[in-house]
């Protein structure tokens, strides 16, 4: 079987030029020239997922993306090295004392909170470039059930496409301009197909 070529990505002019966006679903899928690619509306983008890959059974600390459709709840960003992205997603800026709770059984379990924190969790304030710019991804949340995972964004990837630890990451540059394409509305579809 031939490998599928990369389509190119998303330009700025897409955003105004015949882009569906309040029907527009990001897809995640396996691709054939081996690791995965993040499709918007006929375009293709290489991307990161976690490092045991996808999973219909997501556990807390598996390092599995979790397979499944899901909402685009908010975004965050560096604001000491970038402006506010162009998005209809709400955005906040982020700060040093920014966390996310990872610990299953505590009451913030897989929501945001602020350091320090006396339960296990994550610095989304860090000192690589993978949360420069953050879009949370509505898994597990509404409402959170212990151990089912946690932390699930679309984030910055590194260079290497080294996996995540059950994240979604792109390059910088294309997560602009995914964000000037989505909204409230768009949902990110994880597919194992």
């Amino acid at each position: 079987m031939a490998a599928e070529p990369l389509r190119p990505s998303v330009t700025a002019e897409d955003a105004c030029d015949g882009f569906s966006v309040e029907s527009m679903d990001l897809t995640v899928r396996p691709w054939a020239e081996g690791g995965f690619i993040l499709e918007a509306n006929g375009f293709a983008m290489r991307c990161a997922v976690g490092r045991t890959g996808l999973t219909a059974d997501k556990h807390e600390g598996d390092g599995g993306t979790p397979i499944g459709r899901w909402a685009l709840r908010e975004g965050f960003y560096r604001p000491d090295k970038m402006p506010a992205p162009q998005t209809r997603l709400p955005m906040q800026a982020l700060k040093p004392s920014d966390g996310w709770c990872d610990a299953p059984g505590d009451p913030n379990y897989n929501k945001p909170v602020q350091l320090p924190y006396r339960a296990s969790h994550e610095e989304l304030w860090r000192k690589d470039d993978i949360y420069d710019v953050i879009v949370v991804m509505g898994y597990n949340d509404d409402p959170p059930t212990d151990g089912r995972g946690s932390a699930i964004f679309l984030h910055i990837s590194r260079s290497d496409y080294s996996p995540t630890a059950g994240c979604v990451a792109v390059p910088l540059e294309e997560m602009m301009k995914l964000l000037a394409l989505v909204g409230p509305e768009t949902h990110i579809v994880v597919s194992a197909a």
